[in-house]
């Protein structure tokens, strides 16, 4: 766990003695060398590390698992406490046991996961499998059998890992994996595939590191219990909008938990399903749900965004188009009113970092 910190800043100041009191105190509880590393990394004498680790605000909490970094840096609370439990966290076991079969049944379906069927431990296959299993626990769920427990899955000295997907939330095949399973690599790249779905859910634990892709959301606001809306909503999104997947973040919301959003839309929840973008500037409501059934709607909304005429209503009212009355002359236009964003505000926060863009 590394802290990468700036002397002239003043969050970074104020979490020093914070981290160092953790690190004594982790090195009390985990006292096998090299079982954890707490370090720290002034970025103004070392700006290659500082670049390398793409750092873009003081201070950053970045972890390190299998000699990579991991997707998520810590953005918990800065406390001795919260410190030494967020390391515990860590070390415990990713994978679960299972001893018979019929356990696999009872798994939430509202979860992704990987198993992992093998004859024994003490193999090479299962050692990458753990490996894997700590780089992606906070995405997948990870099981795992053992001799007579999981023999009818794979042929004899032939270990056999699968993904099984959220069948409650989507209809993404389950599917095994192909490659080698002594190769870290391929497992990890296929695993991560499998894991981390093309639309994903945001919660106030992951807001901060969506925002901070920088990309706009297009984000489905569901009921908590309706999930045929959000299987509707992620079909549309593999089936006709998977080529945008690099300039938007695809997105569903418990429209209960994130109620402000719907609010400052002029919505409640009782007006869910409902789907808005957010572009840090603006939200754009999509007039009504039922529409992403019309081929091509959903496409032609996120496309509006692209092309700037979501803006330049916000400013002109409507486009002109053949067939709309605002062509008739002497008619006025009346712009559209889109609210400020409100996922902006959940970015890192100038109260508790010091953002690079700012200091540039």
């Amino acid at each position: 766990m590394i802290n990468f910190y700036a002397e002239w800043c003043r969050f970074s100041n104020l979490l020093a003695p914070i981290f160092d009191e953790a690190a004594d105190k982790v090195r009390e509880a985990f006292p096998e060398p090299g079982l954890v590393v707490m370090g720290k990394v002034d970025c103004d004498t070392e700006s290659y590390l500082a670049s390398r680790f793409h750092i873009t605000k003081y201070p950053t909490l970045k972890v390190i698992m299998n000699g990579q970094t991991t997707k998520r840096e810590y953005r918990g609370q800065r406390s001795v406490d919260a410190f030494v439990e967020y390391v515990k966290r860590q070390l415990e076991d990713p994978i679960k046991e299972f001893h018979d079969m019929k356990d696999l049944n009872n798994l939430d379906d509202k979860k992704r996961m990987i198993i992992g069927y093998f004859e024994r431990k003490d193999i090479p296959e299962y050692q990458v499998f753990r490996r894997v299993a700590t780089n992606l626990k906070d995405d997948c769920q990870f099981h795992v059998g053992f001799g007579d427990a999981s023999k009818a899955m794979h042929p004899p000295g032939q270990p056999i890992v699968a993904f099984r997907s959220d069948k409650a939330l989507s209809n993404d095949e389950d599917e095994t994996f192909k490659g080698r399973l002594q190769e870290y690599d391929e497992l990890n790249i296929w695993a991560q595939e499998k894991c981390v779905p093309l639309v994903r859910e945001i919660t106030f634990e992951n807001a901060e590191e969506l925002t901070e892709e920088g990309l706009p959301f297009l984000i489905l606001f569901h009921a908590p219990d309706d999930l045929e809306s959000v299987k509707a909503y992620k079909d549309i999104i593999s089936n006709t909008l998977i080529v945008h997947k690099q300039n938007v973040n695809f997105l569903t919301a418990d429209g209960v938990k994130f109620a402000h959003p719907l609010h400052h839309l002029g919505k409640s929840t009782s007006d869910l399903p409902l789907i808005a973008i957010d572009s840090f500037r603006h939200m754009y409501l999509f007039p009504d749900f039922q529409d992403i059934f019309v081929p091509g709607k959903l496409k032609a909304f996120l496309e509006d965004l692209y092309s700037g005429k979501l803006h330049r209503e916000f400013h002109n009212g409507p486009d002109p188009s053949s067939s709309d009355d605002s062509q008739v002359t002497g008619q006025v236009k009346t712009p559209t009113t889109p609210p400020e964003s409100t996922f902006k505000k959940l970015a890192p926060s100038k109260n508790r970092y010091t953002l690079l863009r700012d200091e540039l």
